[in-house]
């Protein structure tokens, strides 16, 4: 009986053994160095990462916690070993589409970051296509999707480890690793153009290619962003006749003008805005006779604020644009009669305001444009 029941136990022990390492392996429980995740959209294409965030504790971080190059960790199978840019599990980076790391080609994917910190100023940022790892213990050169050299910077103090996306701008940002004093950037470009392009050549097969604004979005953007011009033109035809959804507007004959104009059409540009003139409105006649003035064509654009003018005698804002229209082509006597009359018409204090401050400039024989 004894010899059964201490069988028993043992079997009982031994199971649950089994049964509880799994349970506690997946316990929640907070970690000394927490997760995080930043991300950043550059055009369309999104760029995130999610890292652990060691502090510096008063502890010597480069050189020290972080030793300079490459080394052996003393676990897994990397016989040499970079730096895994935070703490746990792999820090890594993903991006949407592909982009250009430090002027570099890397195709859009999830990739484990990477890197080599070097005695002074430089270091090597890593891409690794093994995403999946804990830290860089088990890192493999043959994994490299790229390795590109930075400059560091030496920052104020940072406590946690940080990663930031700074200077930003249309077509690029650079992520930044700040942690004690160092700073570790690299940049990353997007060519935004082909990528938002593509998206709307794909989209425009699928459910938004339904309706008449997205022909209209599609050859807008590419008429202002070096598309296609060919190909935008047949976007705006598709858009004005020829489809269910086609609709002849002040809106898309503006938009077809313009890519006629940039093709250097301008004698049928004029006689396609002639026609969308016929049906505008007044504040459509007001921004077009505005869209002039910027391109230069200033004796157009005050022929288009008389006209406005005839056609919506009274209303607002006809007499603005004449005063705009008058200003540009450098009379600013009668330019200054009209904007009086406006200044009584405003319909609200943002346009009061504006008129007051462009009075005290003709006044000053300055353009208001």
């Amino acid at each position: 009986m004894k010899q059964v029941y201490t069988k028993t136990v043992a079997a009982l022990s031994l199971a649950l053994l089994f049964l509880s390492t799994p349970a506690v392996a997946q316990l929640d429980l907070p970690r000394g160095s927490q997760q995080a995740k930043v991300s950043q959209r550059i055009g369309i294409t999104d760029v995130s990462i999610q890292y652990s965030r060691p502090s510096v504790n008063d502890r010597e971080v480069w050189g020290k916690l972080v030793p300079y190059g490459m080394n052996n960790l003393g676990f897994g199978t990397a016989k040499e070993s970079p730096w895994r840019a935070g703490a746990n599990e792999n820090t890594i980076i993903k991006f949407t589409d592909d982009v250009k790391i430090e002027g570099q080609a890397l195709a859009a994917g999830k990739y484990g970051l990477h890197m080599v910190i070097h005695e002074g100023d430089k270091a090597t940022i890593i891409f690794s296509k093994n995403n999946g790892a804990w830290g860089s213990y088990f890192y493999d050169p043959a994994d490299d999707a790229l390795k590109v050299d930075v400059t560091t910077k030496a920052t104020s103090h940072t406590e946690q480890l940080t990663f930031e996306f700074v200077d930003v701008d249309a077509t690029s940002a650079v992520v930044a690793l700040k942690w004690e004093k160092k700073q570790i950037p690299f940049k990353v470009e997007v060519d935004v153009s082909d990528i938002v392009l593509a998206d709307i050549r794909q989209k425009l097969e699928n459910t938004p290619g339904f309706n008449r604004q997205s022909w209209e979005q599609a050859a807008n953007y590419a008429l202002n962003n070096g598309g296609d011009l060919d190909e935008a033109l047949g976007w705006i035809n598709g858009a004005i006749a020829g489809q269910f959804f086609s609709q002849k507007n002040f809106n898309n004959l503006n938009i077809k003008a313009g890519i006629l104009n940039k093709q250097g059409k301008t004698t049928e540009a004029d006689a396609i805005m002639d026609e969308a003139l016929g049906m505008a409105t007044v504040f459509e006649t007001h921004g077009y006779g505005r869209q002039l003035i910027a391109q230069g064509n200033k004796e157009r654009a005050l022929k288009v604020f008389q006209m406005n003018a005839k056609k919506n005698k009274g209303q607002w804002p006809v007499d603005f644009g004449l005063a705009r229209g008058y200003a540009s082509n450098g009379n600013y006597k009668k330019a200054l009669k009209h904007l009086k009359v406006a200044e009584g018409r405003a319909p609200d204090k943002p346009n009061k305001d504006a008129i007051a401050g462009f009075l005290v400039k003709l006044q000053n024989g300055e353009d208001i444009n």
